[in-house]
């Protein structure tokens, strides 16, 4: 399963860079594969997993602000693994076929 996720304070300012840092250390400390970009994460695992660090991060969120945002996108197939890097592989390999 990967996880497509933001989480970000509402009520902190128009900065919210350090709370997203806070953030970027509990889902790295999770050992599960991830990729940062710059609008969320994407972490792959089973639901247990992805769902705990997601709780973690909120929860580290909500003691440092009184109002937070969460969007979660999940894509799920069975028998996938190494979904986030052979996702993006795929499509670029088409890419390149199709310009050849």
């Amino acid at each position: 399963m990967i996880v497509d996720f933001t989480i970000f304070p509402t009520d902190v300012g128009e900065s919210v860079s350090s709370y997203v840092a806070e953030v970027f250390k509990i889902i790295e400390a999770s050992d599960l594969p991830y990729e940062h970009h710059a609008m969320g994460t994407n972490i792959e695992g089973d639901w247990d997993e992805v769902m705990a660090v997601i709780k973690a991060c909120r929860d580290r969120m909500l003691e440092q602000a009184n109002r937070i945002s969460i969007s979660i996108r999940i894509d799920e197939r069975k028998g996938v693994t190494n979904g986030i890097e052979k996702k993006v592989a795929s499509a670029k390999a088409k890419m390149k076929s199709s310009n050849a």
